[in-house]
């Protein structure tokens, strides 16, 4: 199976750097209640997953270090994990055996799932192909992944934030890009991410099956911290720095 160029270059990224600053905080992710975004929100304030997970197949696109896979296995539910990087993948499977709590581990393209059809109850991705896969290739196969009636959620960064950044520093309060025709992003490192905005998406959505059911605007606490320097609590408390979609397969 060919690879897309930015899913090769991602990959490297990956590899050879950005996956330390992540191993050293899975840990403390796999034990944690469940939470959400750079921010930390805890899933009692940011309703991500589902209310009931027992019984439901879960398929995670961009797992990363698995952490949420494992919050789905321990509420019940039945998760598959899928990354783009090998070192991602050696972290989630350290963190399985040190918790003895194992699921599949997929090294792959969330924008290419070796699953058939119909496979899954709920998809989803807390900043992992949201952010790293061509929406117009991981969006249709997270699709045709899911059951008729089945849940696509993802956490992203909000289209604000975007617009806001210019890539050397915590966003400010002024507009650095253009937001017609903003989907691929080149970062200066090396990166490739995405970001369509609201109207492209929620046709992208709909054009795939999909039924857009909320859009959440995540604020921050006025005490929240994080790990993360382009953007700072002051700006997050203001505008939304993470947006949480929600939508459903439809069919019967």
């Amino acid at each position: 199976m060919e690879i897309p160029e930015h899913v090769r270059r991602n990959r490297e990224l990956w590899d050879t750097g950005l996956s330390a600053g992540f191993a050293a905080r899975a840990r403390r992710q796999w034990t944690a209640a469940p939470h959400w975004g750079i921010w930390a929100v805890p899933q009692a304030e940011l309703p991500v997953l589902p209310a009931d997970l027992a019984g439901k197949d879960v398929i995670e696109l961009g797992c990363g270090t698995a952490y949420v896979s494992s919050w789905v296995a321990r509420a019940g539910g039945r998760p598959v994990g899928v990354d783009n990087s090998a070192q991602q993948l050696a972290t989630a499977r350290a963190m399985q055996d040190e918790f003895g709590l194992h699921f599949p581990l997929l090294h792959g393209n969330a924008e290419q799932v070796p699953y058939p059809d119909a496979s899954f109850d709920v998809a989803v991705s807390e900043h992992g192909a949201a952010a790293w896969c061509d929406p117009y290739r991981w969006i249709p196969e997270a699709a045709r992944l899911l059951r008729p009636g089945g849940e696509l959620v993802f956490v992203r960064n909000s289209d604000l934030l975007t617009l806001c950044s210019d890539g050397a520093g915590p966003a400010g309060r002024g507009l650095h890009r253009t937001q017609f025709g903003l989907s691929r992003i080149d970062d200066e490192g090396g990166a490739v991410i995405f970001q369509l905005p609201h109207g492209p998406l929620i046709r992208l959505l709909r054009e795939s099956g999909l039924v857009v059911e909320d859009l959440l605007e995540v604020r921050p606490g006025p005490d929240a911290v994080t790990d993360f320097d382009y953007v700072d609590l002051e700006w997050a408390r203001r505008w939304p720095s993470e947006e949480v979609w929600k939508a459903r397969r439809v069919g019967t």
